[in-house]
């Protein structure tokens, strides 16, 4: 029988161990050093485990208190698993802790979309299970209807999702397997990604952009911001909410655009730093343009000579000047101009890509992904090689710029 002493005692070891106390209560020791009350009882003839809650959250005192109420309920022809309650240790319970643990490192639309899955997907079916029951072929039933609505790739990340879960529930000593672990290895092989359309010669890329310029019907800051984006090889969010207040020594002789990292695709807790901002080398092409869009937007505002300084808000307004371009106004001027099947708006990125690595070669691949804002593969070199190669950047965007106009 177990006294408060001891329970305070417990220290974790190597492998988990038990502390039986009375009537099927004990308490599970996880290497981790997490414990917590667990209840072994028997239903309908087969052995069963009830996680009751971990400890020091409840005393010795409470968990033999929630241990009679489980008994009380046997001995009504009630399964005690169903009561269902804050610390009964289910699979939606833990799976929201675990989502609750993780949000901050996510964006808000990432964050909600893991939860919106499991709501979907799990919840109905295993929510109300304690995790310690659930099987790897209950699992397996659930992301197989996930597959059979056509989403293979929702049901990949599903089971990561499940496996993070259990992962989460084995560190809190809530049960001691993850059944999701391998069912990988059940789950039909994913299609080949279809990559972005994307023109690869630079010829092919000169007669879009001449395409593009011949398309009277679309608004001019929309041929603009399109121009824009193929001369900097953004991501297009990028591009749709440019402000003037990120462009850097426009007139002087290192005009940079500095992007935000709150609309780079980054992790949520990098979003807030000003040191993951992208810093883009503006090339004469690029620094035209802007001159041009300035001068359109002094002429809309009636303004008259230098005008700079008074310019702010978006770069590339929509129909309205404190709202961006629409998400597919580029998309259908690419498609107006004749190339829908060809390339789209976020084609730029491979074409720059295809295109500057033929041309500079090997010594300068580096480079090309830093002006891209990719992450070295190497996590030691991503750590400690913080150098942001701004002339050698430079050069790359100089040189995309005059094969590209």
């Amino acid at each position: 029988m177990l006294t408060p002493a001891i329970v305070k005692a417990a220290a974790p070891q190597a492998r988990a161990y038990k502390l039986f106390d009375q009537d099927g209560l004990f308490l599970h020791i996880a290497p981790t050093g997490a414990r917590s009350w667990r209840l072994k009882f028997r239903w309908r003839g087969r052995e069963q485990l009830k996680v009751l809650g971990r400890y020091p959250d409840m005393s010795l005192a409470a968990a033999r208190s929630r241990r009679d109420a489980a008994r009380q309920l046997l001995s009504q022809g009630t399964d005690p698993r169903t009561d269902a309650d804050a610390d009964n240790g289910t699979f939606a319970a833990i799976a929201r802790a675990w989502h609750a643990d993780q949000v901050q490192r996510w964006s808000a639309a990432h964050a909600a979309d893991v939860l919106a899955t499991f709501e979907r997907d799990v919840f109905p079916a295993l929510g109300e299970r304690p995790i310690g029951t659930i099987a790897a072929p209950e699992l397996l039933h659930v992301l197989r209807e996930v597959e059979q609505r056509g989403c293979g790739q929702t049901a990949k990340r599903l089971r990561e999702r499940l496996s993070a879960v259990f992962g989460y529930a084995i560190a809190l000593g809530l049960t001691e397997q993850d059944p999701a672990d391998k069912l990988g290895r059940a789950l039909r092989p994913a299609p080949l990604a279809r990559p972005h359309a994307a023109l690869t010669s630079i010829e092919d890329c000169r007669a879009l952009l001449l395409a593009t310029d011949q398309v009277v019907a679309c608004n001019k800051m929309v041929r603009l911001a399109h121009r824009f984006l193929a001369l900097t090889a953004v991501r297009l969010a990028a591009v749709r909410g440019a402000r003037w207040d990120e462009i850097e020594d426009l007139d002087g002789a290192e005009p940079l655009w500095r992007v935000p990292a709150g609309r780079m695709k980054l992790a949520r807790a990098k979003k807030g730093e000003a040191r993951f901002d992208h810093l883009v080398p503006l090339s004469p092409a690029a620094v035209q343009l802007l001159r041009d869009v300035r001068k359109l937007h002094c002429r809309n505002a009636n303004l008259h000579g230098p005008c700079s300084a008074d310019l702010h808000g978006l770069i590339f307004p929509g129909r309205t000047i404190d709202k961006p371009i629409g998400e597919n106004a580029l998309r259908d001027l690419v498609g107006a101009a004749g190339y829908a099947d060809r390339h789209v708006p976020h084609g730029w990125r491979a074409s720059f890509s295809t295109i500057m690595n033929e041309a500079l070669g090997e010594g300068w691949r580096s480079s090309i992904d830093a002006a891209l804002a990719h992450s070295a593969k190497d996590k030691v070199e991503a750590a400690y090689n913080r150098s942001v190669q701004l002339d050698r950047r430079r050069q790359v965007f100089d040189r995309w710029g005059e094969l590209l106009v």
